[in-house]
């Protein structure tokens, strides 16, 4: 069932820059998504903490996920969206410092995007609550202090054209993931923070961060 898509979600997908930034930005400028993945392990939902792990300096970064409702591979844009089950609400927590590392020596961002708790998630949210993901509000805060805001109307790659380029690559299936991309200015976050993110006038989630022991 889609509604445990957090026990049995098989693949999440990531996507980097897919926001259209006021200034201009060379990765604006990408003539496809910029893809990464991370693990379903990652997964926490609320009542569990983001733990930092020891020598990381983390930011949030909120963003919508699409849950695939049903088996697709290599599907056109146009019919892409007939492919989502629902979504969720997600923050992609980053190791900045271990993104920067990584950047240096040109490797991928595995160690920086992928490690446990770096995935908090809403519960399932049904298909029907958001009839058009490209007209979504997102937001969140630090300590209750705004920090982000965007719309997914703002996108570079709309949800439907993730869906279409990355089945091209990998057969999605029920319960895969898609973390659509994060809103303009995440934050740095540190150990007794809260963060909270969600859909304006919809879903929330809150989760607060602890040092790794």
């Amino acid at each position: 069932m889609l509604s445990d898509f957090v026990k049995n979600c098989g693949k999440v997908y990531g996507v980097a820059y897919n926001y259209k930034y006021p200034a201009a930005h060379p990765f604006m400028q990408l003539k496809e998504p910029a893809i990464f993945l991370k693990a379903p392990s990652d997964f926490i939902t609320e009542g569990q903490p983001i733990v930092i792990p020891k020598g990381y300096t983390l930011i949030e970064e909120l963003t919508l996920g699409v849950v695939i409702g049903k088996t697709c591979k290599k599907v056109t844009v146009e019919n892409a969206l007939d492919y989502i089950g629902g979504y969720c609400v997600a923050f992609d927590m980053t190791a900045l410092n271990e993104w920067y590392r990584n950047v240096s020596q040109k490797v991928h961002w595995t160690t920086s995007k992928t490690f446990d708790t770096s995935c908090p998630v809403s519960s399932f949210i049904p298909k029907e609550t958001i009839p058009d993901p490209n007209n979504v509000e997102l937001f969140a805060t630090i300590n209750g202090k705004p920090q982000q805001s965007g719309k997914t109307s703002e996108l570079a790659f709309s949800a439907a054209q993730l869906i279409s380029f990355i089945s091209q690559h990998h057969t999605l299936e029920p319960n895969d993931v898609i973390l659509v991309g994060t809103p303009p200015m995440a934050g740095t976050v540190r150990a007794g923070d809260v963060i909270k993110g969600g859909i304006k006038g919809g879903v929330t989630i809150e989760f607060r961060l602890k040092d790794d022991e």
